[in-house]
């Protein structure tokens, strides 16, 4: 298929362009400009590429290699309505499918209770806003459609979406209350972790409250500003208080393998279509409760 560009439609990104002109999601025509099945001009260009007049992009059928089977999964579902789904999402749970995670995730979960969800961030994301870690338990916001998922996205964007989060970290912290502002990137070590660090960095604001101290560790409540990958797993470990039974940011030993312990316990927002402010809050897990029981006892 062909399509040639004209003045009006020049000086725009092709992947934004070709989006809006197919009504294929951009990540989908990300992809397929990345693997050289979309050319302009015969061409393999950048999804960033600016349109010229006269430009002529070529295609022939979109590929989307990423096939998602829904799957009947036992989703804890705690509030629904037309536009969006908020889930009590468990720990040991991937968000949405990925390299060596193509089954049980939440996306496939959620493929299998609904027809309806967004696709703007691609089939392999359907709904998803936001994501927490594969080991990070707690609440998670869906949206069912794509004008709920881009109000909701730029909800997160502009920081009107309130998140707390319950941990329990190694060490007794010693004030009450605290901000840790350190940017965050990606390290240059182990490309699968972050770091903070000024090369490459974003950002990233963390505040924290000490709920209850014990004999070599502090449960704390903790809220964000930004909302960076690992975010308060990398700023914990920066202030030499690691979230206990972290296998990845803390050198601490690890007692069992449930994963760090650490749970989204609050979201806070407005709704993308009413603008109702909705709010949810989950319990710590049995799990939670019993790991950090058997930690305060070693």
């Amino acid at each position: 298929m062909k399509i040639i560009i004209s003045e009006k439609e020049a000086n725009n990104r092709l992947d934004i362009f070709l989006s809006t002109y197919l009504k294929e999601s951009r990540n989908l025509i990300s992809k397929n400009i990345k693997s050289g099945d979309i050319l302009v001009n015969k061409n393999k260009v950048k999804a960033g590429y600016l349109l010229k007049i006269n430009d002529e992009i070529t295609y022939e059928n979109l590929k989307d290699e990423t096939l998602v089977e829904a799957e009947e999964l036992d989703l804890e579902i705690l509030y629904e309505d037309n536009d969006i789904i908020v889930v009590n999402k468990p720990s040991g749970m991937v968000v949405h499918p990925g390299n060596g995670n193509k089954k049980g995730t939440l996306v496939n979960g959620l493929m299998a209770h609904t027809k309806n969800l967004s696709n703007s961030s691609g089939n392999d994301r359907c709904g998803i806003v936001h994501r927490i870690d594969k080991d990070t338990s707690g609440v998670l916001l869906v949206a069912k459609n794509n004008k709920s998922h881009k109000i909701l996205s730029d909800g997160f964007k502009n920081k009107t979406i309130k998140r707390k989060y319950i941990a329990l970290v190694h060490g007794i912290i010693d004030t009450n209350k605290g901000k840790i502002v350190a940017p965050i990137g990606r390290s240059k070590i182990d490309r699968k972790k972050m770091c903070v660090t000024d090369e490459n960095s974003k950002s990233a604001i963390t505040y924290f409250t000490v709920l209850e101290r014990f004999n070599n560790s502090s449960l704390v409540e903790l809220e964000l500003e930004t909302g960076r990958t690992h975010q308060i797993r990398v700023h914990m470990k920066y202030i030499n208080h690691p979230v206990v039974n972290d296998s990845v940011y803390s050198n601490k030993k690890v007692i069992n393998d449930y994963g760090q312990l650490l749970h989204a316990a609050y979201l806070g927002f407005n709704h993308p279509i009413t603008n109702e402010f909705l709010e949810f809050e989950t319990p710590l897990p049995k799990e939670f409760i019993e790991t950090m029981e058997k930690f305060k006892n070693l």
